[in-house]
C-alpha cells in the first residue's frame, strides 16, 4: 500500500498501530518533500501526486487525532478490550 495511492483509506489506516502510522507519516512527508523539489525544478511528471500525498498525510493525522481524543481505538487497545470482556464474563 503506497502513500499517495487510492488504497490508503481511513479504514485501512485504522488497522495500523501508532508506530506503523508514524512510519507511514514519515514516508509520506519524505515523498512530499521530493515531489515539491521535483516540481520546483520542473521534473515533476504527475502533479496530481502532490495532492494525493497531501491527502494521505491529512488522513494519517486524522486517525492519530481521533485516537488521541478517544473517538477511534487503536489496534492494541481494541484487542485488550476484547480480552478483558472475555475474562470478566
Amino acid at each position: 500500500m503506497a502513500v499517495g495511492s487510492k488504497d490508503l483509506t481511513v479504514e485501512k489506516l485504522a488497522e495500523f498501530n501508532d508506530a506503523e502510522l508514524g512510519s507511514k507519516l514519515r514516508e509520506a512527508k519524505e515523498e512530499l518533500f521530493n515531489l515539491r523539489f521535483q516540481s520546483a525544478t520542473g521534473q515533476l511528471e504527475n502533479s496530481a501526486r502532490l495532492k494525493a500525498v497531501k491527502r494521505d498525510i491529512a488522513r494519517i493525522y486524522t486517525v492519530l487525532r481521533e485516537r488521541e481524543l478517544g473517538i477511534r481505538e487503536s489496534v492494541g487497545a481494541a484487542a485488550e478490550a476484547e480480552e478483558n470482556e472475555e475474562e470478566s464474563a
